[in-house]
């Protein structure tokens, strides 16, 4: 059986679901379980030559994708989540210290993040003002970054969003719509400045 056939049949039956989710995910720290985070180098695809530091929190439980192209890397203190949706790293690019990722999120080859950054395409629901917001779920919206971009530190790119080919985020921007490609993108929320 694939992945998709899993999938399927895990969502017809919800209740086998979330049995599965409880064996693999600690539902407090809301993270992998310290034996499922031991089997991760199994199931994860790691580049040749790819490095992820041993203080990175490696939030990737099996039943979403994880992938580290040729010669990336993941900094110390980085946080990578595919709890909601995958996440593709390219090759030569470089997830700095402290970076958040929280999938669905797609990045290219030759991508700098610089230190602190958060790449998130996942929000909390909250228009049901009957219900407390830790009680409607989470919605995605997947972020790409595509090749050849350097964003600056502390930076955050909300979901939805795509970065074009050979753009530059400047530190502390909030990215809140797409970048087309040579673009420079400064302030809160980020505005095309120059084409470079």
């Amino acid at each position: 059986m694939d992945n998709e056939t899993v999938r399927a049949n895990l969502k017809n039956s919800p209740k086998l679901k979330k049995l599965i989710d409880w064996v693999i995910m600690n539902q407090v720290q809301t993270r992998p379980r310290w034996f499922v985070r031991l089997l991760a180098p199994l199931y994860q695809h790691r580049g040749k030559h790819s490095v992820i530091h041993r203080s990175a929190r490696m939030d990737t439980p099996p039943y979403r994708k994880f992938s580290l192209g040729n010669y990336s890397v993941v900094e110390s203190f980085a946080c990578i989540n595919n709890a909601v949706g995958d996440v593709l790293i390219g090759d030569y690019t470089r997830i700095g210290l402290h970076n958040t990722i929280i999938g669905p999120v797609k990045i290219g080859h030759h991508v700098n993040l610089a230190q602190g950054i958060t790449v998130t395409a996942l929000n909390h629901n909250f228009d049901d003002t009957n219900k407390r917001i830790d009680e409607q779920g989470v919605s995605t919206n997947a972020v790409t970054i595509e090749d050849d971009v350097w964003i600056g530190a502390n930076a955050v790119i909300l979901p939805g969003v795509t970065i074009g080919n050979h753009c530059v985020v400047a530190a502390g921007a909030v990215v809140t719509k797409d970048v087309p490609p040579h673009s420079l993108v400064v302030g809160v929320p980020a505005k095309v400045i120059k084409q470079i």
